[in-house]
């Protein structure tokens, strides 16, 4: 069996808010996805008897559920294509934790296929695809940090200042569609420009809601967020703080309790998973 491994990069929301809720059962958002060189490892070889099989991943995830192998079928059903795929995936970014792994992988996936199978999809339509699967997929799929809206389709991209990340995991999974159904979650959340964010920052919609609900969450905002500007990621559970020198985001990473895992990640502009196709021709 060979494979070829392809880089699935996580994001941070450097804010989040709610706008509305809408008739399809999601929300209106707006967020500033920023992405970062925490990676999954996605391995990718060609089947020709047209079957889709994960040979390597998570065992507490069923194949069935796997966005990485939900979005190989899904590009094979919609285009027709009967060549299959190995599916491996390789695991740093962590599960439920607000950093968009599993679309990642998704959008890898959809990316890396669509040239493997000769399919040829734009942009767009890869993007319409991705959208089915999750709401972050499309942001993975164009590579670029960007602000967003709508669901999180509707991206601008950004060039953000080169900045260095202290990302905590307080070992809890948080439930995205939980903390979106809570009837506590404020959803009327006033649309702002790009300028308004950059002079007077923002706020994570969600955060309160997940402060209360999972406390490992709230202690580590409070850890964090004595030391530095905290906030959390997306529904969470991860919560991070940014920094302009690596050394300072070292210095307090030095001190982070043993119970919760952490990472000193680089914040990036273009996704390495485009780079990387784009060198491969």
């Amino acid at each position: 069996m060979s494979l070829n491994w392809w880089p699935a990069p996580a994001k941070l929301n450097l804010f989040l808010h709610v706008v509305a809720r809408r008739a399809d059962g999601y929300h209106d958002l707006q967020t500033l996805f920023q992405l970062i060189d925490l990676c999954d490892a996605v391995g990718l070889g060609l089947r020709a008897d047209g079957r889709i099989e994960r040979v390597e991943g998570m065992a507490e995830v069923p194949p069935e559920t796997d966005l990485a192998v939900r979005a190989a079928r899904l590009l094979q059903e919609t285009t027709g294509c009967r060549l299959g795929a190995d599916i491996a995936v390789r695991k740093r970014i962590p599960s439920g934790g607000g950093l968009g792994g599993g679309s990642s992988d998704a959008a890898t996936v959809l990316r890396v296929l669509n040239r493997l199978w000769g399919i040829g999809l734009g942009m767009d339509e890869l993007a319409t695809l991705g959208l089915r699967l999750g709401s972050d997929v499309p942001v993975f799929l164009h590579g670029s940090s960007a602000w967003a809206e709508g669901r999180g389709e509707i991206l601008e991209p950004v060039e953000l200042p080169e900045r260095w990340y202290l990302i905590l995991h307080p070992g809890v999974a948080v439930s995205t569609a939980a903390i979106f159904q809570a009837p506590e979650l404020t959803r009327n959340s006033p649309l702002i420009t790009i300028r308004a964010f950059f002079q007077a920052g923002s706020r994570n919609d969600c955060e309160p809601i997940v402060r209360r609900r999972y406390p490992e969450v709230d202690a580590a905002l409070r850890w964090l967020g004595a030391r530095a500007e905290a906030r959390m990621s997306g529904t969470g559970a991860c919560v991070f703080s940014g920094f302009d020198r690596a050394e300072d985001a070292r210095r307090i990473a030095a001190a982070v309790p043993d119970r919760w895992q952490h990472w000193l990640v680089r914040g990036l502009n273009r996704s390495p998973l485009h780079a990387l196709l784009a060198a491969s021709g």
